[in-house]
């Protein structure tokens, strides 16, 4: 493996008489098959030399995350890397933890939740026996946990808590600038996992008809996004040969044309797009049905131009993965980022900066432009009129024709 890296035989020779030898080159071939660059792959073999060194004394590799720190901002330590380098220490420290988790000899801390045996059992419960979607799980598991991790440090038992703790609990939040709107949801989370108790006599079978849900008035907010001025405006500001840019325009034209959910190009697969027939199959997230498209020439051209100059090769059936290796699908996270760096780049104003906003943007112009609620309903893929009745408050056009009404001399 060192001699496919380096040229000169007297780095290969360092590399290989260096400790842990037989555990670097197992690590080093598998950057290669996942399709690191020669440069990158070079940049960790000397990375792993050094820490390997710094390893020399011990017989295992098993370690922590703070013994790995510790190596890298050893200030007796002279030659190798520039360790008065932030930048230098936090690159030390990703390539030799992530080595070790390859090797499965990284010992990182547990995040230890309080009665997370209960959490277990109800969420396996949800996914069974009442059928919830895993991110609806995923997302009342969150809200809970948080609880958990705020009351275990209390010192009582999940059966003592009261009516009292969970209204401390709201109060902290609203403390952090929680939204109405969190408060519900997490209201909504806790009560699911407090009639569940109650059902298997864990806790106080009353408890979850007394936690108090915040009135959410339907309709009661506008549908929020930058002006559609401003999506053409950052569509523009991508327009360029670096591939990051050529990746990004591409997931947000989905957004702001096709005003697609974070989930829903999350997990648009190759597959998704028929090239033959110019259309585009989205799976939608709320609708659980498959919704066809028309793919627009400005969309497939960016998706032609990304697909045969940016995405790398890969196992993933997934079209939009991380440039870097390894190369994997992006996350919801990962998408949201994007949207956020990209518009706040601009200085674009928005209320949010999520890609959301962008669904937002795309069902305020098709108002403006004339389409009805049903159309436009269909356009975003809601299952119910009334999620789009919201948007009737933002036609302008509208309102300013019932504005310029004139009812003649009124006494």
């Amino acid at each position: 493996m060192f001699d496919q890296i380096f040229k000169r035989a007297s780095a290969v020779a360092r590399h290989s008489a260096a400790p842990f030898a037989e555990e670097r080159i197992r690590y080093l071939d598998y950057c290669v098959h996942r399709g690191d660059s020669h440069w990158s792959i070079r940049r960790k073999a000397h990375d792993l030399l050094w820490i390997s060194q710094r390893l020399r004394r011990r017989s295992k590799l098993c370690v922590t995350v703070d013994q790995v720190r510790s190596l890298v901002v050893d200030r007796e330590v002279t030659s190798g890397p520039r360790l008065d380098f932030p930048s230098t220490r936090r690159r030390l420290t990703a390539n030799a933890c992530t080595w070790l988790r390859f090797l499965g000899t990284l010992r990182e801390p547990v995040d230890h939740i309080p009665f997370g045996s209960r959490l277990n059992e109800y969420a396996e419960w949800a996914k069974q026996e009442r059928g919830l979607s895993d991110a609806t799980i995923d997302r009342f598991s969150r809200n809970v946990r948080q609880f958990l991790k705020w009351y275990g440090p209390l010192g009582r038992p999940l059966s003592g808590v009261n009516a009292t703790d969970i209204d401390a609990y709201l109060a902290f939040g609203n403390g952090r600038g929680w939204a109405r709107v969190t408060v519900g949801n997490t209201v909504d989370a806790l009560r699911a996992f407090f009639r569940f108790g109650g059902q298997q006599g864990w806790c106080k079978g009353h408890l979850a008809n007394a936690i108090p849900r915040p009135r959410i008035y339907a309709l009661e907010g506008l549908p929020t996004g930058p002006s559609w001025p401003d999506v053409q405006r950052l569509l523009a500001a991508l327009n360029t040969p670096r591939p990051a840019d050529i990746r990004d325009r591409t997931i947000l034209m989905l957004f702001a044309i096709y005003a697609l959910r974070e989930s829903e190009v999350a997990n648009l697969r190759l597959e998704d797009i028929d090239w033959q027939r110019d259309q585009l199959h989205i799976h939608r997230a709320k609708r659980g049905k498959e919704q066809v498209y028309p793919l627009l020439p400005s969309v497939g051209n960016a998706l032609v131009r990304y697909l045969q100059s940016v995405r790398r090769s890969s196992n993933h059936r997934e079209v939009f993965l991380t440039l870097v290796s390894p190369f994997r699908p992006l996350s919801l996270s990962g998408l949201y980022d994007i949207v956020s760096y990209r518009l706040k780049s601009l200085n674009i104003k928005s209320p949010h900066y999520g890609p959301h906003c962008l669904r937002h943007a795309c069902g305020t112009r098709l108002v403006t432009e004339g389409l009805t609620l049903k159309e436009i309903g269909d356009h975003l893929g809601h299952r119910r009129t009334s999620s789009t009745r919201t948007y009737a408050k933002v036609n302008l056009p509208g309102l300013r024709e019932v504005a310029a009404f004139d009812l003649g001399e009124l006494s």
